[in-house]
């Protein structure tokens, strides 16, 4: 049976955008198909009732920006889009800790191993670090707080995917007027902006100044003829003589419009939840893999995110402006309480700025109209939402021993969904080692940290990093996917994605993943030829 592509890959972000973009440049006859939308700078959501939300249960319906799932004491987020988590995630594209790599990853997989991987990722997301002469007041109060505790040899500036212009600085007349974003065209042909420390980070970068997926790895995969088709739920996977069929609804006009592809290979770069939900479907659901293993969906990681904000009196911190995240005290080593983990500050958009910003660009047009927008615009922009709050944020080395499985509907026992078996218990220390330092760093410099009831009584918490689900290992009693992402037991079907990380990274886990895409690649590309 002829097929008509050589690879199809599932997802398009950090894993997928990869994948396909490398297999394409080799030749594969490469097809993506991406469960969200293609996302424009004009469409990005900023009004109440824009495309904010997206719904797992009726993505025909509501497909939107934000796919915000709730677990029984976790709340997991996740952007849908041409680009994945891309789309939402803070720039941050850190490399692992050497350290990581020595417990629970198969001996193929080091820190050496993903070195020049991790550079290559460097280099096509164009990682810079904030200009000196554009440091936030979040960057200052860091690395004061560190100062001030004797921890100021591990502050840091955190290598970010964004395009800045040295000549911007916060001195200028309406400093974050898109007027003094550069536009430049970059080495795929996309043109992009520079940026203008909005805080748009999370919801789109309406200047293109963040290096997301669909401005580099994506256009040049479709350069090299692959094919990206938004909007596609990819349904079932299904195994044929030489290759495998992979089913899905297309989304279109509130309908979902059922097809299916077939191809030599798959690559699953649906993320933790979303590779792990379709391989369960497909063990348990649909029968069509039967032969995955039972360790399938163990070992779950929220990667130890958590926010403490902390309120200012008499000092403005500003955490509507500038990169969502800039800077970190290093903790990895263990050293503090026994526990591993990495502080860093945090932003957010100002959504009540840009409603109105939204709301005057579809104002009056005409001159003298114009002329009063502008000056209402640049009150806007002025505006300080929140001024006296530091967002106290950070991830760490949990325990990851979540459990990722299918599970009934108590009001609809005949359907199942997915279900996270998540015990805080030997999380908890390593949470609240986080968060004691939160409080530390906030008395140091006169601030009054608080921590959230979610935490304190609840014990809940929320990620937008889940990791593991379909995790490297070295068997099938131990992992889902040996070393080069293939599944155990299902020869050209791969996972790589943040599904494939077998522990907590305890740090942005973006480049982790986009470097295992690359090796994988790689290896699949050494491995065999395209037809």
């Amino acid at each position: 049976m002829a097929h008509a592509f050589d690879a199809i890959v599932i997802g398009s972000g950090f894993g997928g955008a990869i994948t396909a973009c490398r297999l394409a440049e080799h030749g594969f006859r490469v097809l993506v198909l991406e469960r969200g939308r293609r996302w424009d700078t004009k469409d990005y959501p900023r009004k109440p009732d824009d495309a904010w939300i997206w719904e797992q249960h009726e993505p025909e319906r509501q497909n939107g920006w934000l796919d915000l799932r709730r677990f029984n004491d976790m709340w997991v987020a996740q952007c849908a889009g041409v680009g994945g988590g891309s789309l939402i995630y803070a720039n941050v594209f850190i490399e692992a800790k050497r350290e990581v790599f020595n417990v629970g990853w198969p001996a193929e997989i080091t820190y050496d191993e993903l070195k020049p991987y991790y550079d290559k990722t460097g280099r096509m997301l164009n990682v810079q670090t904030l200009p000196e002469n554009q440091l936030t007041e979040r960057y200052k109060l860091m690395k004061e707080a560190a100062e001030k505790l004797g921890y100021g040899s591990r502050f840091r500036p955190v290598p970010l995917a964004v395009s800045f212009n040295p000549d911007w600085n916060y001195n200028l007349s309406d400093p974050f007027n898109n007027s003094h974003s550069k536009t430049w065209t970059n080495p795929q042909g996309q043109q992009q902006g520079t940026c203008v420390h909005c805080g748009n980070c999370d919801i789109g970068c309406q200047v293109k100044a963040k290096n997301t997926l669909d401005l580099n790895y994506i256009p040049q995969a479709e350069r090299h003829g692959a094919q990206v088709r938004p909007l596609h739920m990819v349904r079932c996977i299904t195994p044929l003589a030489n290759g495998y069929r992979v089913d899905f609804d297309r989304i279109e006009n509130g309908r979902c419009i059922p097809g299916s592809e077939t191809a030599e290979r798959v690559i699953l770069s649906a993320g933790s939840l979303g590779s792990t939900e379709l391989l369960l479907r497909c063990r348990d659901q649909h029968k069509t893999l039967p032969g995955i293993t039972r360790f399938l969906g163990h070992n779950w990681s929220s990667n130890g995110d958590f926010l403490t904000p902390a309120t200012y009196s008499n000092r403005r911190i500003s955490p509507t402006q500038g990169p969502t995240i800039t800077c970190a005290i290093d903790f990895l080593d263990g050293s503090v309480d026994r526990q591993q983990f990495f502080v860093e500050d945090g932003g957010f958009p100002d959504v009540l700025g840009n409603y109105l910003e939204a709301k005057l660009q579809s104002g009056s047009k005409d001159r003298t109209g114009q002329v009063l927008l502008d000056s209402l615009g640049k009150i806007v922009r002025s505006r300080d939402a929140l001024a006296n709050v530091m967002p106290w944020f950070g991830q760490a080395i949990d325990a990851a021993d979540g459990r990722l499985y299918l599970g009934r509907r108590w009001w609809a026992p005949w359907k199942k969904d997915l279900k996270l078996d998540w015990d805080i218990a030997r999380s908890e220390p390593v949470i609240d080692a986080l968060v004691n330092m939160h409080k530390r760093l906030s008395a140091a410099t006169n601030g009054t940290p608080w921590v959230p009831p979610s935490w304190t009584v609840l014990k809940n918490l929320v990620t937008p990093h889940p990791l593991g689900g379909c995790n490297t290992g070295t068997t099938p009693e131990n992992g889902v996917v040996d070393h080069r992402g293939e599944v155990f037991g299902y020869p050209n079907l791969y996972v790589a994605d943040g599904a494939i990380i077998p522990e907590a990274v305890g740090l942005n886990p973006s480049r982790t993943i986009a470097a295992l895409a690359e090796r994988i690649s790689d290896l699949i590309i050494k491995g065999v030829k395209p037809s």
